[in-house]
């Protein structure tokens, strides 16, 4: 039986869903080309592990694709999107709240909170401070 990898595309239901929350062309300036053509590029490399490099053609230059998706994450429209998602999925009571964690895997966390010592900021020179160097003008003269 050959296996066969998911589309990772927006069906049509999915995409009548989501498309109201997205931003919409304004009057002037740069036009967005079509969103669902570029969240197709996005779902396709979060599933390939993120190497924006190897999105292909069908979606678009991979920079466009990647400068999409660093925009709308910085303007918040993906946590907007999976809030009204997860309100969508309450009102219906299709989520289970106990089955969500964090995968402790991807969570970084700093060096000094596994017990490893911190560094130590190093005394600066006398010579270096503008007290520490009027002192050894004068000293030299």
């Amino acid at each position: 039986m050959p296996v066969t990898s998911p589309a990772y595309q927006l069906s049509d239901s999915q995409w009548e869903w989501l498309q109201h929350l997205l931003p919409q062309n304004g009057p002037r300036g740069g036009q967005w080309k079509d969103h669902r053509l570029r969240i197709d590029g996005i779902l396709w490399v979060l599933s390939d592990g993120g190497r924006w490099r190897n999105l292909p053609e069908r979606f678009g230059s991979w920079q466009s694709v990647y400068d999409r998706f660093r925009r709308w994450t910085r303007k918040g429209v993906w946590d907007r999107i999976l809030r009204h998602l997860q309100a969508r999925k309450m009102a219906d009571d299709q989520i289970d709240w106990s089955l969500f964690c964090i995968d402790g895997t991807v969570v970084r966390a700093h060096q000094a909170a596994a017990g490893a010592s911190t560094k130590k900021a190093r005394p600066a020179s006398r010579r270096t401070t503008p007290a520490g160097a009027a002192r050894a003008a004068s000293a030299r003269s």
